[in-house]
């Protein structure tokens, strides 16, 4: 994206790295660094740095780094022009536009805008009588007025192109209606709403934007439930259903739903902490969004066998992760004819009401107890040879808890289950534990010992063909960044001397900052590299170099990287090399003719 480099320069200069990812993570000193828990992904443990003196971050457990646009395009989930945009309305900046930029900008809030406008037209549907089963569908599912306002509900009505034609005569186009998911092509040219007879729920981001919608039937048609497709604006792996409330909450937690609607009878009843994923299992991403809020989560998903395997999910999801997670399981409810059926929080709420809610929150069990009482149910207890199933089971399980004390509080747990000695169940937990450990230390060490895939980028697509060259060249960008007065006049290499493109193609960038005044920084290059591209410069940035003897290491890098260059153009590129090779030659001559 073409934003003058001057302007790039005093963006990146007035945004701080350590200010702005301080706004977003807890950041403690540690040496030279900062460090915290990555927002990146699950950790107990911080492995996020941000160095202040090279204005970049990078976190040692998923490898994501960068500078200060990048961190605000991965946590914002913005492309790189609106985390410009971002940063320059943070810092006060006006952003000197091209038309092509102003343009791409344009149309992301013209369908942020029109998402605003229909659902508000969808609101003032609900409102006339033309939204009345709507209405009535609301009053059935007891959802108060003043709920349904704070939610946005709305309704669209039991026609083809009622919005079509609401939102055209406001001076949208069709194709931005396509664009945001609102109209469908029917192949023939002609057009129609998505969303019909339909209860309306506006799906609004942590930045009070409408991105999508989620809708009901309110008969029993199919499909049930209906959601916004992807679109420029909206990712479903990255928003949570009513977090733009719940964010608000003043309760320690928050709890995570499967249904929508679910959210809205959770709110109504109090529990204003209530979020719930847009027909997604929980995804990283949404880890990611939740950790800005709370340390605190409680599963409450249906209690079938979908359900369970959702739970089971986020907590393999979850684990090792800085959230405290505990489980509420949901009881069954007994039908009028004595049969056991399953009951969502929705249900739950109406038939037991909210205190009975809120007794079953208090006593919801933690990830450990909810995942040992699932194991447990798999097995008849009864039976010695599934006690001894069981207790191998269950011991892997507890192998895997971090902590001693956890590990022997559970074990007795798990004893007292099979109606073994806790002492013989301890014993099999240890066991298992040292099996965990071997396995885990001979998996590291067939990594340390093939130091070859060691040296390459995790990225297959930016593998390197030649490692030697490649880490000689890595040496040459670290010392670039380190202290560019180390280099001469002029550049000492050519792009095509190294064997890695994107190395090589770093150091050009570099290079022409340097040979146009500006700093030789990592910051500057977010608008040219792709995501995996700058977390692999930034890891190799990483690696330990001195410019105390910088010259001669600098010396000894391009000397590398010449001899492997002219190894692969048949040729040699370094005169005194040259001059080696022809010495080779005549001695070669002389021992042919003897």
């Amino acid at each position: 994206m073409a934003f003058p480099q001057s302007f790039m320069d005093e963006l990146v200069a007035r945004s701080d790295i350590a200010d702005v990812v301080g706004s977003y993570v807890q950041l403690t000193r540690r040496g030279s660094n900062l460090f915290g828990l990555c927002p990146f992904h699950s950790e107990k443990t911080g492995s996020f740095s941000v160095s202040p003196d090279k204005q970049i971050y990078y976190c040692f457990g998923c490898k994501r780094g960068g500078g200060v646009i990048n961190f605000i395009m991965e946590e914002e989930n913005l492309p790189f022009p609106d985390a410009v945009r971002f940063l320059a309305k943070r810092a006060g900046l006006e952003v000197p536009e091209e038309e092509g930029d102003r343009e791409a900008g344009r149309r992301r809030q013209r369908l942020l805008d029109l998402n605003r406008d229909a659902a508000r037209f969808y609101y003032r549907l609900l409102q006339q009588p033309e939204g009345r089963a709507v209405q009535e569908y609301l009053d059935r599912r007891q959802i108060r007025k003043a709920t349904a306002v704070n939610f946005g509900i709305g309704a669209s009505l039991d026609a083809w192109d009622v919005l079509l034609n609401e939102m055209t005569a406001k001076g949208y186009s069709k194709s931005e209606l396509l664009a945001a998911g609102l109209i469908v092509d029917n192949k023939k040219g002609g057009f129609y709403d998505k969303f019909r007879n339909r209860l309306m729920l506006p799906v609004i981001d942590t930045r009070g934007d409408v991105v999508a919608f989620g809708s009901r039937v309110l008969d029993k048609s199919e499909p049930k439930y209906m959601n916004s497709s992807e679109t420029p604006v909206y990712s479903k792996r990255r928003v949570l259903y009513g977090l733009n409330l719940a964010k608000k909450s003043k309760r320690p937690n928050i709890i995570l739903c499967e249904g929508n609607l679910d959210i809205v009878t959770l709110h109504q009843a109090g529990f204003d902490n209530a979020v719930a994923s847009m027909g997604t299992a929980l995804t990283p991403e949404q880890i990611r969004l939740l950790s800005r809020f709370t340390k605190e989560l409680v599963l409450c998903y249906d209690n079938d066998n979908a359900g369970k395997i959702a739970t089971e999910r986020a907590l393999q999801l979850l684990n090792g992760s800085e959230f405290s997670v505990k489980v509420l399981q949901l009881p069954r409810r007994r039908t009028e004819d004595g049969e056991l059926v399953k009951q969502d929080a929705d249900d739950f709420i109406k038939n037991q009401g909210p205190a009975a809610f809120e007794r079953l929150l208090g006593g919801s069990e933690n990830g450990v107890e909810f995942r040992m009482a699932q194991i447990a149910g798999k097995y008849d207890l009864d039976s010695d040879e599934q006690r001894v199933a069981y207790s191998e089971e269950i011991s892997a399980l507890l192998a895997g808890l971090p902590g001693a004390v956890e590990r022997e509080i559970y074990a007795a747990r798990a004893a007292e289950a099979a109606r073994i000695t806790p002492e013989a169940m301890k014993l099999e937990v240890q066991r298992a534990r040292k099996r965990k450990i071997a396995r885990e230390n001979r998996a590291e060490l067939r990594k340390e010992l093939n130091p070859a895939s060691q040296s390459q980028p995790r990225e297959r697509s930016l593998r390197y063909e030649n490692v030697r060259s490649a880490r000689a060249e890595e040496g040459v960008l670290r010392l670039l960044l380190l202290d560019d007065g180390l280099f001469p006049v002029g550049p000492p290499l050519a792009e095509a001397d190294f064997s890695s493109p994107l190395l090589g193609r770093v150091f050009t960038l570099l290079w022409q900052a340097k040979e146009e005044g500006r700093p030789a920084a990592l910051p500057a290059l977010a608008a040219e590299l792709t995501a995996e591209e700058m977390n692999h410069i930034t890891a190799v940035c990483q690696r330990p170099e001195s410019v105390r003897n910088g010259r001669q290491a600098l010396s000894d890098y391009i000397r590398v990287i010449r001899e492997e260059a002219a190894k692969r153009s048949g040729g040699v590129s370094d005169p005194l090399l040259a001059a080696a090779e022809k010495h080779k030659d005549k001695k070669g001559e002389k021992r042919n003719v003897e």
